[in-house]
């Protein structure tokens, strides 16, 4: 064979073994595709469960699997001190079958810890009670933070649904683990022979839980992404009135031209151009999923106070689908200022007179809008007096959160 055919071929081979596969290596490939497209066809929950744990600290990935459970109409459910395991498991439902999210993949608690956390309770049994949880704590595994990510993730609800009052209690539910951990070292022994902890009842403070807003950003904080609720759930009716698209309707669409969505701030990475101009990228979600809109200089000046983290706005702009769904925005304004100018009123449910000074500064901090605030008074099982009160106001999807949540309220409905 002449030397420059022998080179010519030997080039080729080279070139292809940058990226080929020889016949042995594509095969195995190819079983190990098959097995796992078969496992995802017929034991879907298993295989969720399992692909999730094995990218445990890759938020972005879990919440990519996150929206492919809901595709395939599987329930992620809330970690749980008393149900979930270290990892993700399958737990039994009426749909046949939901994903537990697993305490390690909370952020900053630690897989070893939370090993512990469980031995404990698979030996001993369910934690009854808050204090319960303190006796039994290992404290030279789990510090304050651990404990605090517990709470704001939702871990501890089983225990008390109250996450505002178990956060600020947090200093005393330590203290008190570490004083019952002293207690079984040094083998004291009760009156009557029965080990007893120095832990009765843990006293925490008093006070109302997070608004829904807050309690959703600590929970964001604390895993990754919203799980329990998005922050514009309680938008909804605001977004039809708007004529707001989400972003899977957008995407499945194939969207193309001007657009009106609304979002979540999530993070905002600002860059500068050639010609010396800034620019950003914003990460944003919406109870659909999140996605990433371009900002340019000019809106990125008019809007930056509104590009803040939590911030929720309305972003009219236009959209790209050729290769994927890109978004520049044209327009960036505030998602509430929006609703207030929209909203027909507020209807609030009261049994008696105690809250009226709160939604009297509720409504004094909101200020004057168009939208009508009725109280409705409930005389008895089948009397209700509806009082209409003089001007008009603000009224959002936050404010009536924030009507919700004062102590006396009954109802709160956006007419």
């Amino acid at each position: 064979m002449p030397d420059q055919k022998a080179s010519d071929i030997f080039d080729q081979v080279a070139k292809f073994a940058g990226y080929g596969f020889n016949k042995s290596h594509a095969a195995a490939y190819a079983l190990v595709a098959y097995q796992t497209a078969y496992l995802k066809a017929n034991f879907p929950v298993e295989f969720m469960a399992a692909s999730m744990t094995l990218d445990m600290q890759n938020t972005d990935k879990l919440y990519t699997f996150k929206q492919e459970l809901e595709r395939l109409d599987i329930d992620l459910l809330p970690p749980n001190i008393n149900k979930s395991d270290v990892m993700f498991k399958v737990e039994e439902d009426d749909k046949g079958g939901a994903v537990r999210y697993a305490l390690a993949a909370i952020k900053n608690v630690g897989e070893a810890a939370m090993a512990g956390v469980v031995a404990e309770r698979d030996t001993k049994g369910d934690y009854r009670d808050v204090s319960d949880l303190a006796n039994r704590l290992d404290t030279k595994s789990i510090n304050k933070r651990q404990v605090e990510n517990l709470i704001r993730s939702g871990g501890l609800d089983v225990l008390n649904p109250n996450r505002k009052q178990m956060f600020e209690g947090v200093a005393a539910i330590v203290s008190h683990a570490g004083a019952a951990q002293q207690e079984r070292e040094s083998d004291q022994i009760g009156l009557f022979g029965a080990e007893e902890s120095v832990v009765a009842n843990i006293a925490l403070p008093t006070t109302t839980d997070w608004l829904e807003t807050d309690r959703l950003k600590e929970e964001f904080g604390a895993i990754g992404f919203y799980l329990s609720a998005h922050p514009l759930d309680s938008y909804t009716k605001a977004l039809e009135r708007l004529k707001i698209s989400s972003y899977a309707k957008l995407e499945a669409t194939r969207a193309s031209g001007p657009i009106k969505i609304a979002g979540m701030v999530i993070s905002k990475k600002e860059r500068i151009s050639a010609k010396g101009n800034k620019y950003a990228f914003v990460q944003l979600s919406d109870s659909s999923g999140s996605y990433e809109i371009t900002v340019f200089s000019e809106v990125l000046t008019a809007s930056r106070e509104l590009l803040e983290a939590g911030s929720k706005v309305i972003i009219n702009g236009s959209a790209d689908s050729k290769d994927q769904l890109k978004i520049l925005a044209n327009r960036i304004a505030s998602l509430d200022e929006a609703t207030a100018k929209t909203s027909a009123g507020l209807k609030i449910y009261v049994d008696d007179a105690a809250p009226l000074g709160s939604i009297k500064e509720i409504l004094e901090r909101e200020g004057q809008g168009r939208g009508e605030v009725m109280l409705v008074s409930r005389v008895d099982m089948q009397t209700e007096v509806e009082t209409s009160l003089s001007g008009k106001y603000a009224v959002s999807p936050a404010m009536a959160q924030a009507v919700k949540a004062i102590p006396g309220i009954i109802e709160v409905r956006e007419v």
